[in-house]
């Protein structure tokens, strides 16, 4: 696959050329396919008779040569240009070769060329997913289904060979109005199938691109009745309503389509930026809602607390201890506590009578005019 540039720069695939001779085969413009089979049995005939000549005349490398070349030439052209114009011209022209170079010895060369040109292109193949339709002097004939088939040489045409696989087309809305006035592109999928190949074929020129206009049009009216909230919200709807008009087209053309799915919504760049403002802004207010609920539920059951320690003192002397506790519990912490809450817990008469005790020199046992230390003191009065 060889890649080629669009003008608006956007990067396609061009098909190889078996890909294309394949879609050529399949378009109106073929009358035949000219397959391997086809090959094969045009060459097979023409060297038969090449066989039959060498038994009956003598044996000349220009005949042989002449004929072989021939026959591959013939393969390579017809499934080049798969129509009954290329096999009447180029027959004609390796006959009148054949005649000329080897006249009178080419009756039998003659007879086999004109058997091999019209007999090869008569037998025609369509595969497990393919509907022909044949046409017999531009009238319709019959539709042929999976496998082998013949088709009478110049007299019938395989109009087409229709694919009834489910297919895939993208196809977009760009720069399209919503109805709150909001230019937007839209990009979508549209799954579809051919399920009666005859009137897909002889009532519709080019159904492919019938169904994709036809999308793109739903498409384009869906945006104009939606706001933008509801296509960035409600994409599944949106799919439906496209999908249900385009059954009510299509259903007359042979064509049902199975989902249509919408794949980005782009919106412009100045626009996109003011919804995310608006969206972090949104998420700060709600920010700020939880945490003033969380403050009010605090002051609540600080409320309801101080109605338990309001008569019992002790209670609160413990949790004034325990918050200390916990706040000296950390290695290398300080804590700062009002000055209310160290004269309830007795901290500050305690805590000085400790460094008095550390400041004054220690005396032994027993030695007299010992008085108790401070902290003995208090002890024995607590």
């Amino acid at each position: 696959m060889r890649s080629t540039t669009t003008p608006k720069g956007v990067r396609a695939q061009k098909p190889a050329l078996g890909e294309q001779l394949d879609r050529f085969a399949t378009s109106l413009r073929a009358d035949f396919r000219f397959a391997p089979l086809n090959a094969l049995i045009l060459i097979a005939i023409m060297v038969a008779g090449l066989a039959v000549h060498l038994s009956w005349y003598p044996f000349t490398a220009k005949a042989v040569l002449l004929f072989v070349g021939s026959a591959l030439a013939l393969a390579v052209i017809l499934r080049m240009a798969q129509v009954w114009e290329s096999v009447l011209i180029f027959g004609t022209a390796v006959c009148l070769t054949a005649y000329l170079q080897l006249r009178p010895d080419s009756e039998v060369l003659l007879t086999s060329v004109i058997a091999g040109v019209l007999v090869a292109p008569a037998i025609q193949i369509a595969y497990q997913w393919e509907r022909a339709v044949v046409l017999r002097f531009g009238k319709f004939l019959a539709i042929r289904k999976a496998g082998v088939f013949p088709i009478v040489p110049v007299i019938d045409k395989v109009a087409r060979f229709v694919d009834q696989r489910i297919r895939v087309n993208d196809f977009s809305a760009e720069t399209t109005l919503t109805s709150d006035t909001v230019p937007v592109s839209v990009d979508a999928i549209a799954f579809w199938m051919v399920w009666d190949a005859q009137k897909a074929v002889l009532e519709v020129e080019q159904f492919e691109d019938a169904v994709i206009l036809s999308a793109q049009t739903a498409l384009r009216n869906a945006i104009g009745k939606n706001d933008l909230a509801n296509l960035l919200s409600e994409r599944d709807r949106l799919g439906h309503e496209i999908q249900k008009v385009l059954e009510e087209k299509t259903n007359a053309w042979g064509i049902t389509t199975h989902a249509v799915e919408i794949r980005d919504v782009i919106i412009p760049k100045d626009l996109e930026d003011a919804m995310s403002r608006q969206a972090q802004a949104e998420r700060e207010r709600q920010s700020r809602i939880i945490l003033g609920t969380a403050e009010t539920e605090i002051a609540e059951k600080f409320a309801r607390a101080s109605v338990h320690y309001r008569d019992n003192p002790v209670a609160l002397h413990l949790r004034a201890m325990n918050m200390v506790y916990e706040g000296l519990r950390q290695k290398g912490s300080m804590i700062i506590v009002p000055s209310t809450a160290v004269e309830t817990m007795g901290l500050g008469a305690l805590g000085g009578l400790t460094a008095f005790e550390r400041a004054m020199p220690p005396k032994s046992a027993g030695h007299p005019g010992a008085e108790d230390s401070p902290a003995d003191a208090a002890a024995r009065a607590g």
